[in-house]
């Protein structure tokens, strides 16, 4: 595919790489006309994706000739030797530094903070990783709740699907957002998708913070949400100070007490809307936050949508094959 503009882009592979992290962006790559893309994996050989599917690539790494105008890395699997090579690591900082824009696709946001590439800049990862950016790199500022998040030459986004979402705005960016509405259309997906990724994340996600104070407060709000989690009781219950504990919070899972508690309430409130029948008010009054006009706030801030709206789409059909619909005549 002859590129547009010399848009070419160099998509970092290995194996363990997860098979939709490639397949997604390449297809709207591919589908805007505007792009050369080439695989390229730490020697040049086909790699077995997380599935076990194999994947054929164009290059070897070192091979690839600086400056390139984007290179992108894919995300990894989570099963044991899925995690990049240190050559790849090398070799991502070598291509990214001289590359027009570097850009990562699910944990290979990880990657690109391995190679020093997200240094002091804002950034997301896969839900599920976010706590183990900010843990091992406290220099990044995660945004857990980003599909994508961009910081001068660098962009990363969330998890597995969310590389269409990348791809897609470095369409808008490079050939028009016509251009992107057009792919978006072809492959029925939303040019920019509603809500965060916080819609579909986990309370416990990731690694367990170091510090068995932290741990305690961790668990504690997630058993039960509704009872005082201020700051001051928090720290009172934990016998450190407030001032002690909020830093314990930044180190261990980047992220405030406060916004902590209000992530938790919303995934408690969440669950009782996916499977229960109580009303919005009884949810809110439930998992802590008093009225159901302050859960909706807090809905907004952490998942982007309201809790109604969440209600919708993922309480499934009330009966079986209800979502499937015939086309008109």
């Amino acid at each position: 595919m002859t590129a547009e503009n010399g848009h070419e882009i160099v998509l970092a592979v290995w194996d363990g790489a997860v098979l939709l992290d490639v397949a997604g962006p390449v297809q709207v790559l591919s589908g805007s006309g505007g792009y050369r893309t080439r695989l390229a994996s730490p020697d040049g050989r086909p790699v077995r994706t997380d599935v076990g599917v194999p994947l054929g690539v164009d290059l070897a790494l070192p091979e690839v000739r600086t400056p390139v105008d984007t290179l992108m890395v894919a995300g990894y699997g989570t099963k044991a030797g899925h995690r990049p090579p240190v050559a790849v690591v090398e070799q991502v900082r070598r291509i990214g530094l001289a590359a027009r824009r570097v850009a990562s696709v699910c944990t290979g946001a990880l990657v690109l903070a391995e190679a020093g590439l997200l240094e002091g800049r804002r950034a997301t990862t896969h839900w599920a990783a976010c706590a183990e950016l900010a843990a091992r790199f406290p220099r990044v500022v995660v945004q857990p709740d980003a599909i994508c998040v961009r910081d001068g030459p660098v962009a990363t986004s969330a998890g597995v699907t969310a590389g269409i979402d990348l791809a897609l705005a470095l369409v808008a960016e490079d050939l028009g957002v016509d251009r992107a509405r057009t792919v978006a259309k072809h492959l029925v997906v939303f040019l920019e998708r509603p809500g965060g990724q916080a819609q579909f994340d986990a309370p416990g996600a990731g690694p367990a913070p170091r510090e068995p104070v932290l741990r305690r407060v961790l668990d504690a709000v997630v058993a039960e949400p509704s009872a005082d989690h201020s700051l001051a009781a928090m720290a009172a219950r934990a016998a450190v100070s407030e001032r002690h504990l909020t830093r314990l919070f930044r180190r261990g899972i980047g992220t405030t007490p406060a916004r902590y508690v209000e992530r938790m309430r919303v995934h408690a409130a969440r669950a009782l809307l996916e499977t229960g029948n109580a009303g919005v008010a009884s949810v809110a009054r439930a998992c802590g936050f008093g009225s159901a006009e302050t859960m909706r706030r807090a809905f907004l801030r952490v998942a982007g949508v309201t809790p109604a709206e969440h209600r919708r789409r993922f309480r499934g059909q009330d009966k079986p094959g209800a979502a499937v619909r015939s086309a008109p005549p």
